[in-house]
């Protein structure tokens, strides 16, 4: 199991399958906070949940508004279970936060390199834990 050192951002621990995307997807708007599916009809991944899943993206897309979708999915239940970024995303992690101080749920965030994210393979068994990222 390839095992990376990556960047936290939002301290937690998740493990779940990977949900990769090879470009962002907006949450305002682009995810349906009630489903967790993708409901932007333009991103090739319409369709897909993120819902308990570790989110691989490149980086975050969409307004600020970003951030309490995230925080309304975090209550919801439909939230990923973490976040994989290959840059950091302030309202991504403004989302997260809030969510753990509402609810109480811990959405991890990691920023990992290039090596990193090219190593996971979509449904791949992920594991965040603290500056570890460990795939499959």
């Amino acid at each position: 199991m390839p095992e990376f050192v990556v960047e936290p951002v939002v301290a937690g621990r998740a493990d779940a399958p990977a949900l990769v995307l090879g470009e962002p997807v907006s949450f305002w708007g682009g995810i349906d906070p009630h489903t967790g599916r993708i409901v932007d009809v333009h991103h090739p991944r319409c369709g897909a949940s993120v819902a308990g899943a570790v989110l691989v993206m490149p980086l975050g897309r969409g307004s600020s508004s970003t951030s309490s979708v995230i925080a309304e999915m975090v209550r919801l239940g439909t939230a990923p279970a973490g976040f994989v970024l290959r840059e950091p995303d302030e309202i991504v992690a403004l989302g997260c936060l809030v969510g753990e101080e509402l609810y109480g749920h811990a959405t991890p965030i990691v920023v990992a390199s290039a090596e990193a994210t090219g190593a996971i393979a979509d449904g791949e068994a992920l594991r965040i834990d603290g500056a570890r990222l460990v795939v499959g």
